[in-house]
């Protein structure tokens, strides 16, 4: 069943967070009403949103609450409970339904997801537990990565092991559970593929990203990818194929390893706007967070246009003070700060957008703002 969401008509989110709150605006500009389920007061997509629903997000009472003010429903993060999004839906509209979030709130479904799609991704093994660890580490060269399969973001959930004598720093990693092993890949490049997919199964592609990251978090977006143009052509197909594979609505972003030869190879998939679209808000013709908001109303997609070489810089806990007392130096620096509460060390509190016509010049310039030291 698809259905066609009209302004006036109201999108739930499920998340309250800075994606929420930038399709939230993007959907408020075409008349749309908003209603947010997060469990935090005044949250960043609270402040923009006309129902604030505060609960957790397994309450399934106020999941119903939701479902009952909204026309259409959606979500901002990817740790949601999927039975639950899945029982959801005998009294929703959720276009973009539950498998997909199953599939990628699991490092191994994802991995088997993308393999079945006919994608490249790096060598691994999985583990129930330590000792199966061990039993299978020969399988892989060293270094490896060992992550959880569940949870685990910008670095956390992690353990790099450089040698046999390294295993036992991955033990306590099967304390959430089973856990993967990827081989690791030397790569010369990181870039990610914003695909977006109506309920149609139109589909449209940002422009693609070289990402830059420090300390396991991403620092920034180049656009467009600093690559070859075989390069980019294999990592649309690529991301082309994961979403026609999965079937999915709304937003799916693909993040890939560039190799010396020019390959690709897939490492995880984000089934969401990201954060290294956000450069779209300026830097092209739709951004990503109207195109998800047309993707799940049953609109026609828009093709996008890269208006000019973009960089995105994300503005964590430590540079909001900095930033703020800069800002009338660099009047072609586009400020986005999401309203949370507390500015804490190494969390994303915003993001810098810079259109330029000189990249190399700009990438300097970020770095001699002296608000992203090393």
């Amino acid at each position: 069943m698809t259905k066609t969401i009209l302004p006036g008509q109201t999108i739930g989110i499920i998340g309250g967070g800075q994606l929420g709150r930038m399709m939230a605006l993007a959907a408020k500009e075409a008349g749309f009403k908003i209603a947010v389920l997060d469990p935090g007061m005044d949250s960043p997509t609270g402040q923009v949103a006309d129902i604030e629903i505060i609960a957790p997000f397994n309450d399934f009472q106020a999941l119903e609450e939701l479902a009952e003010a909204s026309d259409v429903i959606t979500y901002e993060f990817e740790n949601i409970d999927a039975s639950a999004l899945e029982k959801l839906m005998e009294l929703a509209y959720i276009p973009q339904g539950a498998e997909l979030i199953r599939i990628t709130q699991n490092r191994i479904f994802e991995k088997q997801a993308i393999q079945a799609a006919g994608v490249p991704i790096a060598n691994y093994i999985t583990a129930e537990n330590y000792a199966e660890l061990v039993e299978k580490s020969g399988e892989l060269a060293y270094p490896f990565v060992v992550k959880t399969a569940t949870g685990g973001y910008d670095g956390k959930g992690q353990q790099t092991i450089a040698s046999a004598e390294e295993l036992p720093l991955a033990e306590p990693l099967f304390a959430s559970g089973a856990c993967v092993a990827e081989a690791f890949i030397d790569f010369t490049k990181e870039i990610s593929v914003i695909i977006q997919r109506n309920v149609h199964g139109e589909t449209a592609t940002l422009p693609i990203g070289e990402n830059i990251h420090k300390h396991h978090i991403l620092h920034e977006t180049i656009v467009p990818a600093r690559v070859a143009d075989a390069t980019i052509s294999k990592a649309q197909e690529a991301a082309e194929k994961i979403a026609g594979h999965l079937d999915m609505v709304g937003t799916l972003a693909v993040e890939m390893f560039v190799l010396e030869s020019g390959e690709i190879l897939v490492n995880e998939l984000a089934p969401r706007p990201h954060n290294s679209g956000h450069y779209s808000i300026e830097g092209t013709n739709i951004s990503q967070f109207h195109q998800h908001i047309r993707a799940i109303c049953g609109w026609p997609l828009r093709k996008p246009k890269l208006w000019s070489d973009t960089v995105m810089v994300n503005v964590l806990g430590e540079h909001v003070a900095p930033l703020t007392t800069r800002i009338a130096r660099y009047p072609n620096w586009s400020i986005h700060l999401y309203g949370k509460d507390e500015a804490k060390h190494k969390r994303k509190m915003g993001h810098v957008t810079i259109l330029t016509d000189n990249l190399e010049a700009t990438l300097k310039e970020i770095d001699e703002s002296g608000i992203w030291p090393e």
